[in-house]
């Protein structure tokens, strides 16, 4: 479909409620003509951590608000869109079922074509709308629900290198700070405190790194660090720096070995083709994290690609895009699509390069 279209997008998987259109131009560039996002962290903050029925609760109360914005700030009305993606999953199955509703509910107002888009396309398509990347590529997903490295070869069509086998990088930043009383979200408050900390204090483990394979855990990390606050207990606030500092060493450790890994395996499987390497995910926006894998970028000859911050937490433009990339292949969904709490992305079905 080579021409200009509009596509409402919507993401209400977790504690953001999102909306925003999205231009894709007939030679396949991108363009965010609006992007509205209401973050609901000061409702879950007191719980120190997301209640998935408050986050559908708030998804409920304010997403038509949050459309309305979007389709203002675009300066157009919802006849003027061409197709309406909504996030079918995966996610908080309540807070999916509020968006994809949504989403159904206008397809079926307006006549509109209706594309269920998986989240973790929406980040694994977020480059090519911001930076034009071509197909195939690595995507390294780091977020507080995901932990994979993933071969991106076209819409559609993803094979997953490796993955946690246990808790997710952003779950296990939030644990962190939780186990050593900052507050929430954990991940850029562990940052924080490792700013002023001795990363060498505490030596924590790397789990997994032995192994060849490309897969990540976490879990362990996070009990050694509660043993280490254990032995110097009670923490003082050096304590608590030069645990994060240490914990945050460990992590960027794991996750730059992991990726020049899966970037020599890209080199020997596709020996003709420059290495992308794209990092999506709330954590990509941790300062120690992208500095290691500008690193490993550097000495692999890759081209390392991270969106701005605003794109690589979740939001409604990546699913608009994503939704774009999908109806100009011809993919649209009924009525009858069925939200999912799970739904692996190389578990999609196979689009065109």
């Amino acid at each position: 479909m080579d021409r200009e279209t509009l596509v409402l997008g919507i993401e209400t998987s977790c504690d953001e409620t999102a909306a925003a259109i999205v231009r894709r131009h007939p030679d396949g560039r991108g363009q965010i003509v609006s992007n509205i996002v209401r973050s609901q962290i000061d409702e879950h903050k007191p719980f120190g951590g997301v209640v998935p029925e408050l986050a559908a609760r708030a998804h409920v109360v304010h997403l038509d608000s949050i459309i309305e914005r979007a389709l203002g700030e675009a300066e157009i009305s919802l006849p003027h869109v061409n197709a309406i993606a909504a996030t079918a999953g995966p996610g908080l199955i309540g807070g999916v079922l509020v968006g994809l509703t949504t989403g159904k509910a206008l397809a079926a107002a307006t006549g509109k074509p209706l594309i269920a888009v998986n989240h973790l396309e929406g980040h694994a398509l977020t480059a090519r709308l911001t930076d034009g990347v071509r197909f195939p590529y690595l995507m390294l997903l780091v977020s507080g629900g995901h932990s994979q490295i993933v071969l991106v070869r076209g819409v559609g069509d993803y094979e997953r290198w490796g993955s946690t086998i246990d808790d997710a990088l952003g779950e296990a930043f939030d644990k962190a700070a939780k186990l050593l009383g900052l507050g929430y979200p954990g991940g850029p408050e562990v940052e924080k405190a490792a700013a002023n900390g001795d990363p060498d204090r505490f030596d924590l483990p790397r789990p997994l790194l032995r192994q060849k394979r490309l897969d990540f855990s976490f879990s362990g990390l996070k009990t050694a660090l509660r043993l280490a606050a254990e032995s110097v207990a009670p923490v003082t606030g050096t304590d608590i720096a030069d645990l994060c500092a240490s914990f945050q060493a460990a992590v960027t450790d794991i996750v730059a070995t992991r990726s020049k890994q899966a970037l020599e395996r890209f080199v020997t499987e596709y020996p003709d083709i420059a290495p992308t390497y794209v990092v999506a995910g709330g954590v990509a926006a941790n300062r120690a994290i992208g500095s290691a894998l500008s690193d490993v970028a550097a000495r692999t000859g890759a081209h390392l690609v991270i969106p701005p911050p605003a794109l690589c937490t979740d939001n409604g433009a990546m699913i608009a895009w994503a939704g774009a990339e999908r109806f100009a292949l011809g993919l649209t969904d009924g009525l009858d699509i069925a939200a999912r709490p799970r739904w692996p992305l190389d578990q999609l079905g196979r689009g065109v390069a």
